[in-house]
């Protein structure tokens, strides 16, 4: 294998590019603060981990301001993003502004804030927690669930991308 090392490239950005050449989908993970407000972030290290019991996996970046709100908080939601739900994924990623304005949203046990209009919506009770480097692993318990019939919205080599029909 071949690696494609450009002048001046360091090793953080040739592994962040070889890790760009695995395709994710998109999703949008969302709590409520002790306060009540809703809060939210774009995540792409989302996967399924136990079909029984049903659990996932995501990871959250250690030097995010948000980061003790998630984990201190009982349940959070997995927004997995559809195709024309690019805006929501930016608006997310965003550390400006307020992300919730505008939207409708569903509520999920504990209060959890649920996009609407996404391919899957996953409700988790935030169970346990892991030091991964420079991110915090959360594996959790999926409490509920729910799918639509939609393509998803994929990112791929540093791009958004859709599924091919």
């Amino acid at each position: 294998m071949t690696q494609q090392t450009l002048p001046g490239e360091d090793f953080s950005r040739r592994f962040r590019n070889a890790l760009g050449m695995f395709a994710t989908g998109i999703t949008v993970v969302t709590t409520r603060t002790p306060a009540g407000e809703p809060i939210g972030l774009t995540v792409n290290s989302f996967n399924s981990v136990s079909l029984e019991p049903p659990l996932i996996v995501w990871s959250l970046a250690n030097d995010l301001p948000s980061r003790p709100l998630f984990e201190g908080c009982e349940y959070y939601a997995i927004n997995v993003l559809a195709e024309d739900q690019m805006d929501l994924s930016q608006r997310f990623a965003s550390r400006n502004g307020e992300k919730f304005a505008g939207l409708e949203i569903d509520a999920g046990q504990g209060g959890v804030p649920l996009l609407k209009g996404c391919c899957a919506r996953f409700v988790c009770r935030n169970t346990v927690r892991h030091d991964g480097g420079d991110h915090i692993v959360f594996i959790s318990e999926v409490v509920d669930f729910g799918r639509e019939e939609r393509l998803p919205l994929l990112y791929f080599g540093g791009a958004y991308r859709r599924v091919a029909a």
